[in-house]
């Protein structure tokens, strides 16, 4: 008997560790994340160009999966034309598209605002999935009430944080003949946003059924940030043809560029994905809005950024409308696996495929029913 309850400790012992382990994970993965809204601010603001730093992002980031995938993946799905097709349409929507939009977007507002409307993604790529019956909507039950509550509440904030701007509530007064310096226009930025997690979204909910057939996550990934790197190199060279643009004419343009591809890219995909096989994408998706928070404090300490009414109106609704999401798919998930263990119990298989849930995918998602190593 003892030995038994020693057992049962070590085990609840080794739980703790793994849960804490990946608490930590995704505590660093949203400081890697925050500190890119910032270094992305400070790469535009000395002069780098919005179509050479992605394709030397993308270029870092394939340096560095790219081996990973070849080693740890040898084995993986034979290569078809029509994968290749699929990894070409997720690099246009999940890279191009997406990360245009939101170098484009943060360029004519803020690291906090630019952190702020992603945590729309989550509720946006529900409503895609949904629209494309990928998720399932019972707005009969409570979870079901939830997610849809909790998507109108994302889409609310981000439309005040796009169309209303408002006083400054905190913050150092702003520098003089800055705000409209280049003419930039923080409606445009913003709508530029709005289409960088519109982009997001839709590189999720397509990434999904591409990664049913096709399981080599690295590999995916590698050949998607190929392709996104090819498609900015074909864009850069029609509308980039100063040479000089290419150029990284400093040591802190070059510490941007690698943090970019590194942390930002390379390094946080990898993190999630452990993240995701251990915890779920509901547990990353919770810590989402601790991204906004450490963004706006770094943003304030180190660029004297200021914080506006609608911003922070628009935020807390996001954050709101996510959480909601977040409990409703949590509610779902704990009902279905009670469904499930009934059916297991009685003996009967057949209903136990309806309990298999979709949803809310981050970046690089195995598929749900995925067993953590």
């Amino acid at each position: 008997m003892a030995r038994d309850d020693d057992v049962r400790g070590a085990h609840g012992a080794a739980a703790a560790a793994a849960a804490g382990s990946l608490h930590v994970a995704m505590l660093a993965l949203q400081f890697g994340y925050a500190g890119f809204h910032v270094v992305s601010r400070v790469a535009l603001d000395m002069g780098l160009s919005k179509l050479v730093y992605p394709v030397y992002r993308n270029l870092i980031a394939l340096c560095l999966l790219a081996p990973f995938a070849y080693f740890l993946e040898r084995t993986g799905p034979s290569m078809t034309p029509g994968f290749l097709l699929q990894f070409f349409l997720l690099a246009l929507c999940g890279i191009t598209a997406n990360q245009g939009f939101y170098l484009l977007g943060r360029d004519n507002t803020s690291p906090t605002f630019a952190s702020a409307i992603q945590n729309s993604v989550p509720a946006i790529t529900f409503a895609m999935a949904a629209a494309l019956g990928i998720e399932r909507v019972r707005l009969r039950r409570r979870d079901g009430l939830a997610k849809a509550a909790g998507t109108l509440l994302c889409v609310a904030g981000a439309t005040v944080i796009t169309l209303f701007k408002g006083p400054a509530v905190v913050g150092p007064p702003p520098a003089p003949a800055v705000a409209s310096a280049g003419g930039k226009s923080w409606t445009l930025g913003c709508l530029y946003l709005m289409g960088h997690c519109l982009s997001w979204s839709a590189w999720l909910v397509l990434q999904s059924p591409v990664l049913k057939r096709y399981p080599a996550r690295l590999s995916l990934t590698s050949y998607t940030c190929f392709f996104g790197l090819l498609q900015f190199l074909a864009i850069a060279a029609v509308v980039e043809r100063d040479a000089a643009a290419w150029a990284l004419r400093s040591g802190a343009e070059l510490l941007t560029v690698l943090y970019a591809g590194l942390v930002a890219s390379g390094m946080a995909f990898a993190v999630q994905t452990w993240c995701i096989d251990r915890g779920g994408p509901v547990f990353v998706a919770v810590y989402q809005p601790v991204q906004t928070l450490v963004v706006a404090i770094t943003a304030s300490l180190l660029l004297g950024e200021r914080f506006y009414l609608g911003g922070i109106i628009g935020a807390v609704l996001i954050v709101a409308g996510l959480y909601l999401v977040v409990w409703g798919k949590s509610k779902e998930r704990a009902l279905d696996d009670a469904v499930a263990e009934e059916v297991a119990i009685s003996g009967d298989d057949q209903p136990a495929a309806a309990a298999a849930s979709s949803c809310l995918k981050q970046p690089l998602l195995p598929p749900a029913t995925t067993e953590a190593v």
